[in-house]
């Protein structure tokens, strides 16, 4: 008989130590975190409290996460009210760097909007109104949900002039729902802070909000 055919065995009589309780107290076991070896009761012991202590790990991670979330979406509520509360394009766009940049702490952010009049012509030098070329353009329509990852080689880098150099980490939104009318791009100099894995759930609601808001208004 090896170890498998007494594991086998165990499994298909369950009742065993039931019937032969004083063996619970006569097996001993090396102990999991030392060299001594201890009755198989308390060796059940310690296996429960690593599972409980596992288990109360994961809770809190559980509890981290929602804290954070909630965090999160108090933030777009608030930056929601503040879109919803701009009179015109340029408080809109105000109230929209303003939150991003003090509220989710995203140094540097890039809009443009395409296939609209702009409030005060194209001749303005506003810069969420500069010329995107149809390239871009499809590239946006294509994306189909927000996209992050590296900065390096993204064709909407130079959208941030001379910041763009010390970008590391990209995050696009495109906006529209029917047909995309811009593209929201944030930056970081931090190379994790968007990453291709991340989730894009709260980045797809601003881009929606954004996508309304400025809709309304030019």
């Amino acid at each position: 008989m090896n170890a498998n055919d007494v594991a086998q065995f165990l499994k298909a009589n369950p009742q065993f130590f039931d019937q032969n309780p004083q063996l619970l107290e006569s097996i001993y076991v090396p102990h999991p975190h030392g060299g001594r070896a201890i009755p198989l009761t308390e060796r059940q012991i310690v296996s429960l409290r690593e599972k409980v202590k596992a288990l109360e790990a994961k809770l809190g991670e559980f509890v981290r996460f929602g804290e954070d979330n909630d965090a999160i979406g108090e933030k777009v509520h608030r930056l929601s009210l503040a879109l919803l509360g701009a009179r015109d394009f340029a408080a809109t766009a105000h109230a929209l760097y303003f939150h991003l940049r003090e509220d989710f702490a995203v140094p540097h952010v890039a809009l443009r909007i395409w296939g609209k009049s702009l409030p005060g012509g194209s001749d303005t030098g506003t810069p969420e109104g500069a010329p995107v070329g149809p390239e871009l353009q499809d590239k946006a329509a294509t994306m189909g949900a927000p996209q992050c990852g590296p900065a390096a080689g993204s064709p909407f880098l130079p959208w941030f002039r001379e910041a763009g150099e010390h970008i590391r980490s990209l995050a696009l939104v495109p906006l529209g729902q029917t047909r995309t009318m811009g593209l929201l791009a944030l930056g970081s100099e931090d190379p994790q802070r968007f990453f291709p894995e991340m989730g894009t759930l709260y980045l797809r609601r601003i881009g929606e909000l954004t996508a309304g808001a400025l809709a309304a208004r030019v």
